[in-house]
């Protein structure tokens, strides 16, 4: 009979510390852009194009959608993939993300050891975000990888407060002038979290970021390389970019 010999199925089956499980996380609710996770972008619905980011991702082993909504949940099952509703406890205003995530993971029973989170409403990412996120979180054992864009004008030592009367102060008193001379740093740009799952489960009160584990590590993205969209601004520069990649013939 042919066929895998077993030694090749264990060998091609990746062990369950090394497996990786990506939740896709979409609530139905948006003050800011109302329906913004089932809203099209360039034609296709926004949690989709996570969804195909993700099954797209060479090592992504399984996708699934945790969300608090029928219209998403449609979508995502549309697109072939397990969706988890979410309790009231883990979908109101004050509910977090990692605690939607642990639902997530506990209710489709996975085992993987490293898991990826991702947000419905980011539909522009580098196509090898997650696979960067996943392979430096092996190669240096770190509890967590998170995506990062290099802070330009909105550098703190450029920012200012602005009393009752109008007076201006430095946020952080300096002399520099230059962009070029700005120290460097680093803000979360929503594109990808890879995370151990021990350390996804490490809850501790009053630590609300304890789900990143102590070692915490980055990688760097472009300016425009990550769209968050949380306004119709955000949707429509989205949209350009898109189009600008589909004029390119690059794969959105």
């Amino acid at each position: 009979m042919n066929g895998p010999t077993a030694a090749s199925t264990t060998a091609s089956t990746p062990r369950a510390a090394d497996s990786v499980l990506a939740v896709v996380i979409g609530r139905a609710g948006s003050k800011g852009l109302p329906r913004k996770n089932a809203l099209p972008v360039a034609g296709v619905p926004m949690l989709a194009r996570s969804v195909r980011f993700a099954k797209a991702s060479r090592e992504i082993d399984r996708v699934v959608v945790s969300t608090d909504g029928e219209e998403i949940a449609r979508i995502a099952r549309d697109e072939g993939v397990e969706v988890f509703l979410r309790p009231d406890s883990v979908s109101n205003d004050q509910a977090t993300v990692d605690s939607a995530v642990r639902h997530a993971v506990a209710a489709s029973g996975s085992q993987d050891g490293i898991v990826v989170i991702l947000y419905g409403n980011v539909p522009v990412r580098p196509a090898d975000l997650a696979d960067r996120a996943v392979r430096l979180l092996r190669e240096t054992s770190a509890d967590s990888v998170q995506s990062y864009y290099r802070v330009g004008k909105t550098h703190p030592y450029w920012m200012s407060r602005l009393d009752a009367d109008g007076r201006v102060s430095q946020f952080v008193e300096n002399r520099i002038y230059r962009r070029q001379e700005l120290p460097p740093l680093f803000m979360p740009d929503g594109g990808v979290i890879a995370v151990r799952r021990a350390s996804l489960f490490d809850v501790r009160e009053g630590e609300p970021h304890a789900f990143f584990g102590r070692d915490r590590r980055g990688i760097e993205t472009r300016e425009g390389d990550v769209i968050d969209v949380d306004s119709a601004l955000d949707l429509a520069v989205a949209e350009a970019i898109l189009a600008a990649r589909e004029r390119e013939g690059v794969p959105a």
